[in-house]
């Protein structure tokens, strides 16, 4: 990341589960979505969630199984109840920019608010939505909880025109499967054709990774043609600020490289009406810059040499919630605290490592695990490697290198892969 901020087999029995979990979506939601807008703001010692106010969105484009479990844990999470009878019928997780900039400085000495959006499958009947966020410490530290009635007349609905769009990649079963959105950020009408073939390139280089190359299939891919009047991004250290679909910019918190959006209403008002879950944005800059964020959006320059790499690695992010792997002596961060496990599967600070990777570890593996400059050992030795998480001591990964620790390595380890492959089945419903 370029900042900091994460079988069985088809056979009746199988097809019957899926069938019934189905009908238990169908039970409690229509074939649309809740689009709830928020604010989360604060300082670094509190935090406030506002809600602005809420879309009802043709399609829903997220999973039909497993409704009442979370994907990954994250730093905020949000659920819905039934009314009538407190049964939850949904949960989901993120992280958000807000959490991230709580770290900063800035943060101790003043207050700042964040856009942030919740995508829910519209409930049938009237529900409460409760929202919290997470410190590092895994502890909440804001939650609200809003009661949802799905025949307000101010819930206004959006996504009727969607923004137009080409399939990249088709799901075999698009009815079951991950959906994800790529966005055009800085492109105008003219580079339309530019920003496609950018987007082919960023699809063949995750899908050129396992477990995605495995599991191709189950993805459904999109690019949704969001024009920009100008070319580029805005670079405000530099007085360049430019009329784009997103507003992206260059000097996020004041850091030269960190590219974002903070408006995450635009992106997704491009983006009602499409069948999208995970948000890929690519941007029209050559200059390297970007993040990813687990279920906000995956940002990348598209113009820099690593662009191939860096996607590949932020996707790990914005998917899964994968951590940083790496960490350096002149940059020591400590957001993971360590007498507190990560709730991030590929990294651990042994204060609860039970149901991460012990079981590829072999007996009498030393802690930490020595690196090898033998690249098949190296490639092969899963241990206790510490440093990651950006910092050298204390916060370990399983393998000596990996897509999320460096650019150069040309896979996800098998820690990430595991990660990844279990999640992927998560939403498919296996």
């Amino acid at each position: 990341m370029i900042k900091k901020l994460l079988l069985l087999s088809v056979v009746a029995l199988g097809c019957q589960t899926t069938s019934l979990k189905a009908q238990d979506f169908n039970q409690y939601f229509t074939e649309n979505t809740l689009r709830i807008n928020c604010i989360f703001g604060g300082n670094a010692n509190e935090q406030h969630i506002f809600v602005d106010n809420m879309n009802s969105i043709p399609g829903w484009y997220g999973r039909k199984t497993r409704l009442g479990e979370f994907p990954v844990e994250g730093n905020a999470q949000f659920e819905m109840r039934d009314h009538k009878t407190g049964k939850v019928i949904y949960r989901n997780s993120l992280s958000t920019l807000f959490q991230e900039w709580q770290t900063y400085d800035e943060a101790r000495t003043s207050n700042k608010s964040f856009e942030n959006v919740i995508l829910m499958p519209m409930p049938k009947d009237s529900a409460e939505v409760t929202i919290k966020l997470k410190n590092n410490r895994r502890e909440t530290v804001a939650s609200i909880t809003e009661t949802i009635a799905p025949k307000d007349v101010l819930i206004s609905k959006k996504g009727s025109h969607p923004t137009p769009y080409d399939v990249i990649h088709k799901a075999a079963d698009t009815s079951n499967c991950i959906n994800i959105a790529f966005l055009a950020e800085g492109y105008t009408e003219t580079e339309m054709e530019k920003y496609i073939n950018d987007v082919k390139i960023a699809t063949d280089a995750i899908f050129a990774h396992e477990p995605f190359l495995e599991y191709k299939d189950r993805f459904n891919v999109i690019a949704v043609k969001s024009v920009s009047e100008e070319s580029g991004t805005s670079v405000p250290s530099k007085g360049i600020w430019k009329n784009t679909a997103l507003g992206s910019n260059f000097d996020t918190f004041h850091s030269e490289r960190y590219l974002t959006t903070l408006n995450l209403k635009k992106v997704h008002d491009w983006l009602a009406g499409t069948p999208y879950e995970h948000i890929i944005i690519l941007v029209n800059t050559d200059v390297y810059g970007g993040g990813g964020i687990l279920n906000y959006y995956n940002l990348s320059s598209t113009g820099h040499k690593s662009f191939k790499p860096v996607i590949v690695h932020e996707f790990g992010h914005s998917f899964a919630g994968l951590a940083d792997e790496y960490a350096y002596d002149w940059e020591e961060i400590p957001m993971f605290p360590l007498d507190v496990e990560p709730w991030e599967a590929n990294i651990t600070t042994l204060a609860d490592f039970k149901g991460k990777w012990e079981s590829l570890i072999k007996k009498g593996t030393p802690i930490p695990t020595p690196e090898t400059k033998d690249e098949k050992k190296a490639k092969n030795k899963v241990g206790y490697f510490e440093g990651a998480g950006y910092r050298t001591k204390g916060v370990y990964r399983g393998v000596q290198d990996c897509r999320m620790r460096t650019n150069a390595c040309k896979e996800f380890c098998i820690v990430c892969k595991n990660a990844l492959t279990k999640l992927i089945k998560f939403y498919t419903g296996e």
